[in-house]
């Protein structure tokens, strides 16, 4: 049978401080929908750290889809057969106390809480469903910029009331690159496609208040990226 997961290198590196700024962000129990979720590792990764947390990974690319349905097999595989050695092991525990021997513990979370991919562009009509959560990472430098205010309105209309849009990515602030690295990086994603760039916080920021998000905060994160955090108002 053929390996349709993708793995990306950027994902791995940068999934625990997303985690740790969106655990500032949710709840214990929330959910989420994951825009251009690519591999499907983070929401992978999510999924595992918070049970509580019912994520939607989405994206246009059938690679893409094909590669999250993969590792969501590849995980229920991996708890199917861990709660099979746990029932192995507790029934063997169980044998050695005795008839008044301890209940056994129960075996660890399934990956029920991530949900099979679906497709979902910005750019074209929606399902009538709400999240508590928004996350796109890595999106809006690569796509067109028509892809940011569209983005915006879909967060306005799929948001819960007080509900949270979080962008992760390389950002410009007052018109100047943060770092040398990123502005090739603006070059070379220019020279890809003349639509794609590096964008400016304050014009995003601009773009999400006339879509009643309110920016909450900034985060710095590794490699000059920055998570934006709105909240709809």
């Amino acid at each position: 049978m053929s390996d349709a997961r993708l793995s990306s290198p950027a994902a791995l590196r940068n999934r625990e401080p997303i985690h740790a700024v969106l655990r500032q962000c949710l709840g214990r129990h929330a959910r989420v929908l994951e825009l251009a979720s690519g591999s499907g590792e983070h929401g992978l990764y999510m999924t595992q750290c918070q049970p509580g947390w019912r994520w939607q990974p989405s994206d246009v690319s059938e690679a893409a889809l094909a590669s999250i349905a993969a590792w969501r097999a590849l995980a229920a595989a991996e708890d199917r057969q861990g709660e099979a050695e746990g029932d192995r092991q507790g029934e063997s525990e169980a044998q050695r106390a005795g008839p008044s021997g301890r209940e056994p513990e129960q075996a660890t979370q399934g990956c029920g809480n991530l949900l099979a991919p679906v497709r979902r562009d910005v750019l074209e009509p929606w399902p009538d469903d709400t999240f508590d959560a928004l996350v796109a990472i890595n999106l809006i430098h690569i796509s067109p910029w028509e892809v940011t205010p569209a983005l915006m309105a879909k967060s306005q209309a799929h948001l819960e009331p007080g509900g949270v849009l979080l962008l992760y990515g390389p950002y410009r602030r007052g018109g100047e690159h943060t770092a040398p690295s990123n502005a090739a990086f603006d070059a070379d994603l220019r020279r890809r496609d003349p639509r794609w760039g590096v964008r400016d916080l304050e014009q995003v920021t601009e773009v999400a208040a006339e879509h009643g998000l309110s920016r909450e905060a900034i985060h710095e994160l590794p490699a000059n990226n920055l998570a934006l955090v709105f909240r709809r108002q």
